[in-house]
């Protein structure tokens, strides 16, 4: 395959490059802000995906066969826009969606839990760079991924934050799936989902949900990435990273799998009127 590479070709959301033997970028270009539509979703990110997996997966059985090491070693790094250092995703495009009537029941099971669920299983390893502000989806997004390495905040703000209690909105059962296997305890959990906490880059350390932060703009988070990215790829070359993932998070993809409908304050309390 030539790089870079870009989907879908008439109307690029997405760029990847491969840097390194090892390594592949992945550059979510979908205006600066990254919103999770279903365009996106389904002709850029997941197509991505599917040909850096079948570029590794070439490269891990030739080397299998010509017992060369090297080429069974990978590891991704998603990163957003690199022309801004305000976003990694903003999350989904919530005003636009919901003017679709067929977004509520075909959105979560049709489009974005497949997505994740290419995160949750993809066979080498995934850093998110998160350079700039992962909301929602956005943060869920991060969070799929196998390691985070998130914008030190210094040259400006970076938050990651599930903000949905503060508009009124359920969190679907598979994005709370994804965070209650990533967070580190209860506490933390807490916060992410019932409190809406706006985590800064130093909270989100200590708190368990990015595994290290580096750089002050995006530059700097891709290189710390793509640090990290060449120090894990060689755990790539047994061919087992994928398998063990799917056991490690079975919780996770079984919720991904539900289709279950959400449920809208209004229609809660009318339910709660009723019932009282």
């Amino acid at each position: 395959m030539s790089y870079p590479v870009s989907f879908p070709s008439s109307n690029p959301l997405v760029t990847v490059t491969h840097p390194s033997a090892t390594i592949w970028v992945i550059e979510m270009h979908n205006g600066a802000d990254n919103r999770l539509t279903d365009v996106f979703l389904t002709q850029a990110f997941r197509p991505a995906l599917d040909a850096v997996e079948r570029h590794w997966r070439e490269n891990w059985r030739a080397g299998v066969g010509k017992k060369d090491e090297k080429l069974t070693h990978g590891a991704v790094v998603l990163v957003g826009n690199t022309k801004q250092d305000k976003f990694f995703s903003n999350g989904l495009d919530w005003a636009g969606a919901n003017k679709d009537p067929a977004f509520k029941t075909n959105f979560f099971p049709l489009i974005f839990n497949p997505a994740i669920h290419r995160l949750i299983t993809f066979p080498i390893p995934i850093i998110a760079a998160v350079n700039g502000h992962s909301f929602a989806g956005g943060m869920v997004l991060a969070m799929a991924c196998d390691y985070r390495v998130m914008t030190d905040g210094s040259k400006r703000n970076a938050w990651m934050c599930m903000n949905e209690i503060h508009f009124g909105a359920q969190i679907p059962l598979p994005l709370v799936a994804v965070l209650r296997a990533k967070a580190s305890n209860a506490q933390v959990i807490r916060k992410v989902v019932l409190e809406g906490h706006r985590f800064t880059p130093k909270e989100a350390l200590s708190s368990g949900l990015v595994d290290y932060v580096a750089g002050e703009d995006t530059e700097g988070v891709v290189s710390a990435a793509r640090g990290l990215a060449e120090k894990v790829a060689p755990i790539a070359k047994s061919g087992a990273w994928g398998i063990n993932k799917r056991e490690l998070y079975r919780d996770v993809i079984e919720a991904l799998a539900r289709d279950v409908q959400g449920v809208d304050v209004v229609a809660d309390d009318a339910a709660a009127k009723a019932r009282l």
